[in-house]
């Protein structure tokens, strides 16, 4: 600012407070603008006669008039400060609100924790819940096992396969927690050869070992009881069929109506004997019948080894029908009526025990499984053949597998 500007200022601001002065308000500051010396002293004269006249009101009018040469601008105002209320006070129950979020902060926590613990031991052993059975089952008092024998005695896996049976007798044999064992069986029979070897497996087990019948206990499952210590029957119970047959089936009568005409080549004749194509022959039929009765000695061998008869009681009752149990009690191919918690009754006398002992249930882990790879026509062995395995797996993702 040049001196004659100073002057001028100086000027108007003496006169305001001047007027201040006199009027007891606060002297008001010359309007500033960028236009010449005189137009900041005509605004000073302006506003200190003003203010002289009016007081504080007309100060304030006169100092926000427009001036000729260029507005005047208005002063900043300034925004009242007022006090903050105080805060109400607050109920004397916030610290039940407060312990009530920290309990469940805590609980939120000790659940996550125990999720992750889940979590990672599924990521360490993503196979252990298919053992889960075993912990169900774990047991640590004397004890009688249950197996059961329920459908055809085959080679299919399952506790009615020479495999699964031995399985199970193993387990029963290892575990010292196990006293004696009883067979729930409810079967009628089925391959000869399976039924000789579980019969085996049953005389050779060292524990008392006890079967309980249900509807049916018959041919190759009966086979398999009579190498028990004792055999429960219901009175209804359909028991024995002692014997074997061997179907062969002639289609060829069909064939020559339908206009099929098949030719067999062979090695020697016989080797389409039982095809279907043609009858038998005489001597292969006589063949035959040779093999049927020398596989039912080895029935009436085994059940007369079982049951502690003589060859010819028993051979008297292989006549291929089944005995209810009523019936079957009195021939000695049975020898009591009872149910199954009888059976385990006499299991656990049977091993020394003169109080009924609690059961658990062995059961063939694999058994579902197994029986499932054998109806999509694959074997236990395949499981270990990474390509077939892989083969599988992709055949059931996209159903190829089951049709």
């Amino acid at each position: 600012m040049d001196q004659e500007h100073s002057n001028a200022y100086e000027q108007a601001y003496g006169a305001n407070q001047a007027a201040a002065d006199a009027t007891g308000a606060a002297p008001v500051p010359p309007a500033q603008t960028a236009s010449t010396g005189q137009t900041y002293a005509a605004s000073g004269a302006t506003q200190a006669q003003t203010a002289a006249q009016s007081g504080p009101a007309a100060q304030t009018q006169a100092f926000t008039q427009p001036f000729e040469s260029a507005p005047v601008a208005a002063p900043a105002a300034v925004a009242p400060v007022y006090a903050a209320p105080a805060a109400p006070q607050k109920s004397g129950k916030g610290w039940i609100v407060g312990i009530a979020v920290i309990v469940a902060v805590a609980v939120v926590c000790i659940v996550g924790m125990a999720s992750c613990s889940a979590t990672m031991t599924a990521m360490l052993n993503p196979f252990g819940a298919l053992y889960d059975d075993e912990a169900e089952f774990a047991i640590y008092e004397p004890s009688v096992g249950i197996i059961e024998l329920d459908g055809t005695i085959q080679y299919d896996g399952t506790s009615c396969s020479p495999e699964g049976l031995k399985s199970l007798l193993d387990e029963a044999e290892d575990d010292d927690d196990i006293v004696a064992v009883v067979l729930r069986v409810n079967s009628g029979g089925g391959v000869a050869t399976a039924g000789e070897e579980m019969a085996q497996y049953v005389a050779d087990f060292s524990k008392p070992i006890v079967v309980s019948s249900a509807a049916t206990n018959a041919s190759a499952a009966y086979e398999i009881s009579s190498q028990a210590d004792l055999i429960f029957v219901d009175k209804t119970t359909m028991i024995g069929s002692i014997g074997v047959i061997l179907q062969v089936t002639d289609l060829s009568g069909l064939y020559d109506k339908l206009g099929i005409r098949i030719d067999n080549i062979t090695s020697a004749d016989a080797k389409d004997a039982g095809a279907g194509t043609r009858p038998l022959t005489e001597d292969e039929r006589a063949y035959y019948q040779d093999m049927v009765d020398q596989i039912n000695d080895l029935f009436i061998e085994t059940v007369s080894k079982g049951r502690n008869m003589k060859e010819d009681e028993v051979r008297k009752l292989a006549t291929g029908l089944p005995f209810t149990g009523v019936d079957a009690i009195e021939n000695g191919l049975a020898d009591e009526v009872g149910l199954l918690e009888d059976a385990v009754a006499a299991a656990s006398e049977e091993a020394g025990y003169s109080t009924t002992l609690p059961t658990v249930s062995l059961a063939f882990s694999g058994s579902d499984l197994l029986g499932l790879l054998d109806m999509l026509g694959y074997s236990e062995s395949d499981l270990g053949d990474a390509a077939k395995l892989e083969t599988l797996i992709a055949a059931l993702e996209d159903g190829r597998a089951l049709g």
